[in-house]
């Protein structure tokens, strides 16, 4: 009897570079193998370069539905080559970030430059001010996300950061274990503000559309 996984689409921030170790690229595989072996789906930023492509094309030979999103104004950049799956085009950052947040039940990072950061971390302020409770995980290949991390404690120490707050994001080496934690995660952060007194408009859904599960 096949198990219900707990996560149907799962959301990936990543570079629209490789990087320049391969075992970047390898991780990127990795987890889309991981995902595919769950029967999850992949929601990403619908480049088909990069690390961006690398996990959207492991997914979608996997057989696993593959939605990505995109600004129209990144088409040429981000898109070189065939795209996979269900590329939707939105107008801007704002729309892209909340579209992908709305069809997915979870967040992982891969190793990434400015734009899977900003990603990154609104999610994980969406998530303390209660949005959303969908867990957030760095796949923190060879140490890549270890001096983000060491802010985080930073912030944490000088009062900036809850430390109740400190522990919406989970961190692991392997696809497999950041997969695991992801789904052990419970919150314990005090959120600011209920998801139900927020107006959707403020981060682009209209109020008929939830980001939280």
């Amino acid at each position: 009897m096949e198990i219900e996984p707990k996560f149907k689409r799962i959301c990936v921030f990543c570079g629209s570079s490789a990087g320049n170790k391969t075992s970047y690229r390898d991780a990127a595989i990795e987890l889309g193998a991981e995902l595919v072996s769950r029967n999850i789906d992949l929601v990403y930023g619908g480049g088909s370069i990069g690390l961006m492509g690398l996990i959207s094309q492991a997914v979608y030979n996997g057989g696993r539905h593959v939605i990505g999103v995109i600004p129209k104004t990144l088409m040429p950049k981000e898109i070189t080559g065939e795209t996979v799956g269900e590329v939707k085009a939105v107008a801007d950052m704002h729309q892209r970030k909340a579209e992908m947040a709305k069809h997915s039940d979870a967040f992982i990072a891969l190793p990434g430059g400015y734009g899977t950061l900003e990603e990154l971390l609104e999610v994980i302020t969406w998530a303390q001010l209660g949005i959303h409770d969908k867990p957030v995980g760095l796949l923190n290949v060879e140490g890549y996300y270890d001096s983000l991390l060491s802010f985080i404690d930073k912030a944490v120490e000088e009062g900036f950061i809850a430390p109740t707050a400190r522990h919406i994001i989970v961190s692991a080496s392997s696809a497999k274990d950041l997969v695991k934690k992801l789904e052990e995660y419970v919150p314990r952060h005090e959120k600011v503000a209920s998801e139900k007194s927020w107006e959707m408009e403020q981060i682009g859904l209209s109020p008929t559309c939830e980001i939280s599960r």
